[in-house]
């Protein structure tokens, strides 16, 4: 019976552990404070060996989607586009938050309403292509972490 099990571990172990090698979206949500244009947040988790940067997005929701970061300019917030993409190293996690980076979509091809989602095609260049569902949620307060600008990159390669 022992032998069993301990054959069914080795099986599935290895299985489990795939599914964890590569790039995971975490707690992703949009919201829109306009007809016209929405962002997309998310935690981005990279269960890779390599570094991955994800240097594009796109959606059928609107007419344009950009990556986006809000920048301390003269003492004033200015949001503004992500050149070459963000990279998230090796085990280590980056957070697409209200108040840093973000997925930006403008000319909404229509209002986003509760309840809904949206698809993002996330482009990782060499590390792929990622298809996520996204709820919409516009009612959602930033959390303690989305309140701190959250663009930083925390590493979890001890976990």
């Amino acid at each position: 019976m022992k032998t069993i099990i301990y054959t069914a571990a080795a099986v599935l172990f290895p299985l489990a552990a795939a599914a964890h090698d590569g790039m995971a979206v975490e707690n992703a949500y949009a919201r829109s404070a306009n007809p016209q244009t929405a962002a997309a947040f998310m935690l981005l988790d990279n269960h890779r060996a390599v570094s991955c940067t994800l240097v594009g997005v796109a959606s059928d929701a609107a007419a344009k989607v950009e990556l986006h970061t809000n920048l301390d300019v003269d003492g004033v917030m200015k949001m503004q586009p992500i050149e070459g993409g963000i990279e998230v190293a090796p085990g280590a996690q980056h957070e697409l938050a209200r108040g840093g980076d973000h997925v930006m979509m403008m000319g909404l091809k229509a209002p986003l309403e509760n309840g809904q989602t949206i698809a993002l095609s996330l482009d990782f260049g060499d590390c792929g292509v990622m298809e996520v569902e996204v709820p919409v949620d516009n009612d959602r307060q930033p959390e303690p972490a989305d309140a701190a600008a959250g663009q930083g990159e925390t590493d979890h390669s001890g976990h």
